[in-house]
């Protein structure tokens, strides 16, 4: 790889669904798997060493394929081995990384995460090459729908609204920061979970649009003026991970909101996808297919 070039790699002409914009993080994910995880100041031992790709951007374009998109990442890496791992799964999936810009001087970001033997994890996140991503490395090409996430300057944030059209528009409100109001007026659906509602309440106090609160085992709602106009339970499953559980669910809602599916059966959907997520080990290898999805969901019914 060249700090000039990106990758040509393109979907291939099997997938027939909808074409999902992700501009985001791309990471590589140390992920050690521990008995318990540690309180402050606290060593735990006896835990196994995996590398994985991950970044929530990563995360989401990928589960948005796997769940039938046309999918187009955009985001930033470092022109170092990390690099090559981090996009291993993307670019095995057919996901086109024409919008990949390699920097020579920042390095693939990482991510060290514990994940306990209940499934429940702990990240640290060190960005590297994410926040190097700015405005003027992006360039959208017209899609039916564009996802993001806070792992990547708010200024690109900005630049996403400006080129994004008429496509739906979610925003993953993770993790917490300051959100540009350009961004607040332009998304259709905001995603956050219920660790961070208190922490939101005030940057999202006039949004009209469609809010969407995980509550991780125990399901989701979604909201539109304050308002619950939707609730959902998971379904339920043996948890092994819960790692990336998050970007599986947004995906899925993205897409079932994209095609009309109504709102409580958007969020089943979503609800289902996330479980099924939480249920298989690792991050990205974890995400399902719609006919896992279908599959759990008709057996929780």
């Amino acid at each position: 790889m060249s700090d000039h070039s990106a990758s040509t790699d393109h979907a291939p002409h099997d997938i027939t669904g909808p074409t999902v914009s992700v501009v985001g993080s791309i990471n590589l994910d140390m992920v050690a798997r521990a008995p318990r995880l540690p309180l402050p100041g606290e060593s735990v031992t006896d835990a196994q060493l995996a590398q994985h790709p991950g970044g929530k951007g990563a995360n989401q374009a990928l589960a948005a394929r796997r769940l039938g998109a046309r999918v187009v990442m955009h985001g930033g890496v470092g022109q170092d081995p990390e690099a090559k791992q981090a996009l291993s799964l993307l670019r095995a999936a057919g996901i086109d990384l024409s919008g990949l810009k390699v920097f020579a001087d920042r390095p693939t970001g990482l991510a060290l995460i514990v994940v306990a033997e209940n499934g429940d994890n702990q990240i640290v996140v060190a960005p590297g090459a994410n926040r190097a991503f700015t405005r003027e490395h992006l360039h959208l090409k017209p899609a039916d729908a564009v996802i993001c996430q806070m792992e990547i300057p708010r200024d690109t944030l900005v630049a996403v609204t400006e080129q994004c059209g008429d496509a739906f528009f979610c925003l993953n409100l993770s993790p917490v920061r300051e959100v540009p109001q350009p961004v607040l007026d332009r998304a259709d659906l905001i995603v956050v979970n219920e660790v961070d509602v208190a922490a939101t309440e005030p940057l999202l106090a006039g949004y009209r649009g469609v809010l969407a609160i995980t509550k991780a085992a125990r399901g989701a709602d979604l909201k539109r003026g304050g308002e619950t106009v939707a609730s959902a339970a998971a379904p339920k499953v043996k948890v092994v991970d819960t790692t990336g559980a998050g970007d599986a669910f947004t995906a899925a809602l993205t897409l079932a909101l994209l095609r009309g599916d109504d709102p409580a059966a958007a969020l089943a959907y979503a609800c289902a996808a996330g479980s099924c997520a939480a249920a298989a080990p690792g991050t990205q290898h974890s995400f399902p297919d719609p006919a896992a999805v279908a599959e759990l969901m008709a057996g929780a019914g």
